[in-house]
């Protein structure tokens, strides 16, 4: 017999927030978030990015002394993306296997000085080329063979400079293995991979284009290598080919609209599952609460959590250092 009023009253155990905090399904702590950063050349930069509402571009030493914060507040990790000047972009992306290049020396940099934090980065060549486009172009058309071969020495360039985690974010088929078998080659074999493996063709990216610089050089659009958003089998059949060709971890990006995938993703397989809140979802929540219409560090903690509850092991998050500093999550 299912339970009845007023025998049950559901809301007993809603009546003081301490038995709220004991009955609590889901949590979200310091400890599932991975803080993205964007970073520039120079010294002492922070610049705003217009799109993304306390978000900026920092040069290596300020972006060490904002790691050192994450760090301080138990953030595990950080995931790097460049800002490579205009000058640096070449039809074969050379810049993304200079072992100079702005990330290296980022990591470089950050794992001297912070070798406790997690440092993650972005394999993929859209920041590299003046079109915008995660792979070479041949034709008109991104040709996926050819842009492993680049992908697997980026991949090495950043795991030599002391990545933790390399995140290939590209879409392209068999990349996975290709990066793996590389690592294994060269010695690099605790080096982790988080695989972008169900990264969809989302309206949601625009912010990210224009923190990076690629905003308007996109030539097209990315549907040809990253998924329909009316798919789910798909996804899971994506990630079934990422695991077995030696993912660690695995992301479903963007979060909130894909929460299905992240569901099923969980239910699926034996490996944390991860989501990347994007920059769509965290400047729309930004502009919202700019115009007072929501309560913004609300809405963001409700948006994150659906995640969690979703099935996501941890979340990719421009709020991280935000909601850490301000105590709004579990402390480690």
């Amino acid at each position: 017999m299912p339970p009845v009023f007023p025998t049950t009253r559901l809301r007993r155990t809603r009546q003081n927030q301490w038995i709220r905090r004991l009955v609590s399904e889901t949590t979200l702590k310091v400890d599932d978030l991975i803080w993205p950063v964007f970073v520039v050349e120079g010294k002492g930069q922070c610049q705003p990015v217009p799109s993304m509402p306390g978000v900026y571009r920092w040069s290596i030493d300020t972006l060490v002394e904002q790691a050192t914060k994450a760090r301080d507040l138990g953030i595990p990790a950080i995931a790097i993306f460049p800002n490579i000047e205009e000058g640096k972009k070449t039809e074969k992306a050379q810049e993304a296997t200079n072992p100079d290049n702005l990330v290296c020396r980022s990591i470089e940099k950050l794992k001297k000085n912070l070798p406790d934090l997690g440092v993650m980065t972005d394999v993929a060549l859209d920041p590299y080329t003046p079109h915008g486009h995660d792979g070479i172009l041949i034709d008109g058309h991104i040709d996926n063979d050819t842009t492993l071969s680049v992908l697997r020495a980026q991949a090495l360039n950043q795991a030599k400079a002391g990545c933790d985690i390399l995140g290939p974010s590209d879409m392209m088929d068999g990349r996975v293995g290709v990066i793996r078998d590389a690592l294994e080659g060269k010695g690099f074999k605790n080096t982790l991979i988080m695989s972008y493996a169900a990264k969809y063709a989302s309206g949601f990216y625009g912010p990210f284009r224009d923190a990076v610089g690629s905003k308007n050089q996109l030539a097209g659009d990315k549907k040809t290598y990253q998924q329909d958003p009316a798919n789910t089998d798909e996804a899971l059949r994506e990630i079934q080919m990422d695991i077995q060709e030696g993912a660690d971890m695995v992301m479903v990006k963007p979060g909130l609209p894909y929460l299905d995938v992240i569901h099923r993703a969980s239910q699926t397989f034996n490996i944390p599952v991860f989501a990347y809140q994007v920059s769509g979802e965290y400047a729309m929540i930004c502009a919202a609460a700019d115009n007072g219409w929501i309560n913004r560090d609300q809405v963001m903690l409700e948006s994150l959590l659906s995640i969690k509850r979703a099935g996501g092991r941890g979340i990719l998050t421009y709020d991280a250092l935000n909601l850490a500093e301000k105590k709004l999550i579990t402390a480690a």
